[in-house]
């Protein structure tokens, strides 16, 4: 078994941005392989995996080998990985057991996705394949509706507040407008975001990530390969994945992620570090309730605690855990198979103390959580300096 190290990172705008998938992929492709200290040749690459919904129906076939192509990696092994906002989070994963496991020494793994091409009624159908086709999709409950039946029950429950989901957003946009990035680079204020046109209750806008185009790559490789290329390789310490049921009311509860608390312990138990360790998280806040869960689920914070945890600044970048300082998927935007290893190289940048204007001061372990649908699906992955 290797040790595996990310080695390098590429990374797209993300937002509307009128480009095809195999521009935007090839782009966040060369990035990747530029960022390598000591430079590597594409040919070195020896396998890749790409996480892609398939947004739209544009190349659900063999959409791995088309924008790989067009990124100047033939000939080598590639595949598509569709685990709906997860696909690239689970691509990084199955890179990084390859590479462990000593089969290959240097992987890819990115994802694509173009969401602005289409309709708003085609947007809505293509985010709804991602929850129950049965019992959800056709019975047309869309997904700020399924994140906003667990915001009332967790309201309900815990007595969580509008104020302090708002407080999600505001931390998040202050996050995202020092980021180059981002989709939304504006701050806004609690009262922006509580005044907001409402989505569906208790949501507001501000609530809800956007609907975003992106490319995100990130290169990992084995021990002996890493110290050859670079001198400040970031490790991979832990890497976890769980599933649970897809449709909500087959689910014990709905104010938390079952597949998030088992693979967040199974990662950290195989980095041999607790939650306490990590400095700073990039987490999947599709919505703001989702943060709020994500916190409670992953340990930082007793179950229902996440509002009051994240309203008194416990979750800025100074706080007790920097929390999305690229400014989540609420702010930076949510290119739905891009989504994994664009968390990846925001850590990978913070790790390395290159994330200026949000850089979490002497960050030395993140954590990525990378969750697809409404919890159905969850890769964490711990790395470290």
């Amino acid at each position: 078994m290797q040790r595996v190290a990310v080695i390098g990172a590429g990374h797209t705008p993300f937002g509307n941005l009128r480009r095809t998938a195999k521009d935007l992929f090839a782009t966040a492709a060369r990035q990747c392989l530029d960022s390598v200290d000591r430079g590597i040749e594409p040919g070195r690459v020896q396998e890749a995996w790409i996480g892609s919904l398939g947004f739209g129906g544009w190349q659900l076939g063999n959409l791995a080998a088309l924008v790989t192509e067009h990124a100047r990696l033939p000939n080598i092994p590639v595949r598509r990985v569709e685990n709906a906002c997860a696909s690239s989070g689970f691509a990084f994963r199955d890179a990084y057991l390859a590479v462990r496991s000593g089969a290959i020494d240097i992987a890819l793994a990115g994802g694509v996705e173009v969401m602005n091409d289409l309709t708003p009624t085609r947007q809505r159908y293509w985010l709804g394949v991602s929850g129950d086709t049965e019992w959800e999709r056709l019975a047309g409950l869309t997904f700020p509706g399924v994140y906003a039946m667990m915001a009332v029950r967790h309201m309900q429950e815990f007595g969580t507040t509008r104020e302090q989901m708002a407080a999600v957003a505001v931390k998040n946009h202050r996050n995202g407008a020092r980021n180059p990035n981002a989709q939304f680079r504006k701050e806004i204020t609690a009262e922006d975001a509580l005044r907001a046109p409402s989505v569906a209750y208790p949501f507001t806008l501000y609530d809800c990530c956007g609907t975003t185009d992106g490319a995100t790559a990130v290169l990992l490789a084995s021990e002996s390969v890493a110290r050859e290329l670079t001198d400040t390789p970031v490790w991979v310490r832990g890497s976890a994945a769980a599933t649970d049921h897809l449709a909500l009311h087959d689910r014990e509860s709905i104010t938390g992620l079952t597949a998030t608390v088992r693979s967040g312990r199974e990662a950290l138990r195989q980095a041999d570090l607790a939650v306490k360790d990590v400095d700073v998280a990039e987490l999947h806040d599709c919505f703001t309730i989702a943060e709020l869960m994500a916190v409670e689920d992953l340990g930082w914070c007793a179950k229902g605690q996440g509002g009051p945890f994240t309203a008194d600044g416990s979750t800025g970048l100074d706080g007790q855990v920097a929390v999305n300082p690229s400014g989540g998927l609420k702010a930076k935007g949510h290119p739905l198979g891009a989504t994994g290893t664009g968390q990846i190289y925001e850590l990978f940048l913070q790790l390395r103390g290159r994330a200026e204007g949000r850089q979490r001061a002497g960050a030395e372990v993140g954590l990525a959580h990378n969750v697809g649908g409404s919890g159905a699906t969850c890769a964490v992955h711990i790395l470290t300096r």
